[in-house]
């Protein structure tokens, strides 16, 4: 997939505690079509091409849920190789009985937004060609229109369900932050990624390589959110993946001059955004 390949620095998966590892387990393999990678008592790691993690489901039944007020997960999104695919997600989730959150027309790509029984926002979308966006200055516009959800089904009409097709990739990851200024000297002068939607509607898109965005950041929930606090469930981190290692090493650097913590787990960076959003520093 073009800009998720490894030309392009890039979200890669999102690692969740949950409260009910068997609900979810079945929520992420039935409703959203991922396959099990890998799985113990604690953990079960999700794929869908059978080598790439994408989720990864954490169990801590006694931990407090997350605070409604605090920055964090907005969504992960799930990125479809074509339109057919979303209709193929479309039909089942319908066929399902699974309700969805919204679904949206951005102009650069077609959405659908659901909640994991937990209440885990997901976004499952396909992108318009790339010829189609409408960039004017280096920019593109902030633009939620309705779904055209009938044109999306009758394009795919003998797309039958058979899971998330192997080549979905985690598209973007979107957050909430409370401050856009902190948060676009760090995702941009620290971990190198451009502007693509800047300050609209009190959010900020950036991404690597000409993507309309691989990281999307808002303060929707204000600017006295408070850093999300680790031992409540939610998302625990999110991966970045670099396209070169010699990039993450600059990247380390700039973060440390920068006064940005950046420690090692297990002999993988790790480091935190100035919200409190954990970052996993891949390669």
């Amino acid at each position: 997939m073009e800009f998720h390949d490894n030309r392009h620095t890039r979200a890669g998966h999102v690692h969740l505690a949950v409260k009910d590892l068997q609900n979810l387990k079945h929520f992420y393999k039935e409703v959203i079509g991922l396959n099990i990678l890998s799985e113990n008592e604690k953990a079960v790691y999700f794929t869908a091409d059978g080598r790439v993690p994408l989720v990864i489901l954490e169990e801590k039944r006694g931990a407090s849920p997350a605070d409604s007020r605090a920055a964090g997960l907005y969504h992960f999104a799930l990125l479809l190789p074509a339109r057919r695919d979303l209709a193929s997600v479309m039909r089942h989730l319908s066929e399902f009985g699974y309700p969805l959150r919204g679904a949206s027309d951005h102009q650069f790509s077609e959405a659908l937004y659901l909640d994991d029984p937990e209440g885990n926002q997901i976004e499952i979308y396909c992108d318009r060609p790339k010829e189609e966006w409408d960039w004017q200055d280096g920019e593109l516009p902030f633009v939620s229109d309705p779904l055209d959800a009938g044109g999306i089904l009758n394009e795919g009409q003998n797309q039958k369900w058979s899971g998330l097709p192997n080549q979905t990739v985690l598209g973007h990851i979107h957050l909430f932050v409370n401050d856009l200024n902190l948060a676009k000297d760090f995702y941009c002068d620290g971990l190198g990624f451009d502007i693509t939607i800047p300050f609209r509607n009190n959010a900020l898109f950036v991404s690597s390589g000409g993507y309309h965005h691989h990281i999307g950041l808002n303060t929707w929930k204000g600017h006295e959110a408070p850093a999300p606090d680790p031992e409540s469930l939610g998302m625990q981190w999110y991966s970045i993946i670099f396209a070169k290692s010699e990039e993450r090493e600059s990247a380390i650097s700039r973060l440390n001059l920068a006064g940005h913590e950046v420690w090692n787990e297990h002999g993988m960076p790790f480091t935190r955004d100035p919200s409190g959003n954990v970052i996993k520093l891949l390669v």
